[in-house]
């Protein structure tokens, strides 16, 4: 008998890989997990950029200059049904200087399996 499959369980586990790839900077393969429409938002200037190009494009110009690393300390299902990653959030600047130590909550939807917007919470 074929396993059913759990799609908050798939979603995680898409999650929890997305964060890895995004630490480890193996940016094609964080942005495969993405919608080609996605909506990302962007913590360092406000709003929205949309598109896989646009990611790509923002995450650039932040890896210039400052060193994220976000790790997942819990996955759970919101109010409205959407996933919502409570994340430890480090972020340094090149020279290795902490700038940022914090809690922060991301929620993302999803689309075609994908990864189709991330909001901080």
């Amino acid at each position: 008998m074929a396993e059913l499959s759990n799609p908050i369980e798939e979603q995680q586990q898409l999650l929890r890989a997305a964060y890895e790839e995004f630490n480890a900077r193996k940016l094609d393969a964080v942005l495969a997990r993405f919608h080609p429409e996605v909506e990302w938002a962007n913590g360092m200037e406000g709003g929205h950029v949309f598109g896989r190009e646009a990611v790509r494009a923002y995450w650039t110009r932040q890896w210039a200059t400052l060193d994220p690393h976000v790790d997942p300390v819990a996955i759970y299902v919101n109010d409205e049904g959407n996933l919502t990653v409570k994340v430890h959030q480090v972020v340094r600047d090149l020279n290795g200087t902490i700038l940022v130590d914090t809690t922060v909550h991301h929620v993302y939807r999803f689309a075609e399996g994908l990864i189709q917007r991330m909001d901080i919470a």
